[in-house]
């Protein structure tokens, strides 16, 4: 699923944002580059929305900003490194620097439950966590997603 959902274009190891609505905005402008998001605005709307619910800060500086909406017609993901570590309500009350979001049709679980899953067994591992956060360029950080 991660080789079928991730191309260069929605990775990116120089994300902007210094708080967590900066960061889902950068996301989601990162996402708009793949032409599948209808709109924007409802895209944004629809992942606050989804983080005023409950905040997606995982743990081991992870964070998956993602929600279901009608601003796509099928699963849109994208994963950004900041350089700077980032407050997200995380889980364990530490900070993130590894974000991926997910934008799924409201219909359908599929595409979206296993693309996390795979991402989630990916990161689990600290050692590949290490590498994303260090990856020089977009293609380093593609290329360890999809080792």
């Amino acid at each position: 699923m991660l080789k079928e959902t991730l191309t260069i274009d929605l990775v990116t190891t120089d994300l902007s944002g210094r708080d967590k609505n900066s960061v889902i905005n950068a996301l989601l402008d990162l996402a708009c580059n793949s032409g599948k998001i209808k709109d924007r605005d409802l895209a944004l709307k629809d992942l606050l929305e989804h983080e005023t619910k409950m905040s997606t800060g995982m743990q081991n500086g992870i964070a998956i900003p993602h929600a279901k909406s009608d601003a796509v017609d099928e699963l849109v993901a994208c994963v950004g490194v900041t350089k700077r570590k980032v407050e997200f309500e995380n889980l364990d009350r530490k900070p993130s620097q590894i974000f991926i979001m997910t934008l799924s049709p409201k219909e359908g679980q599929g595409p979206h439950v296993q693309f996390l899953a795979e991402i989630g067994r990916l990161l689990v591992d600290a050692s590949i966590r290490k590498r994303i956060i260090k990856a020089k360029t977009d293609q380093d950080l593609l290329d360890i997603l999809m080792a």
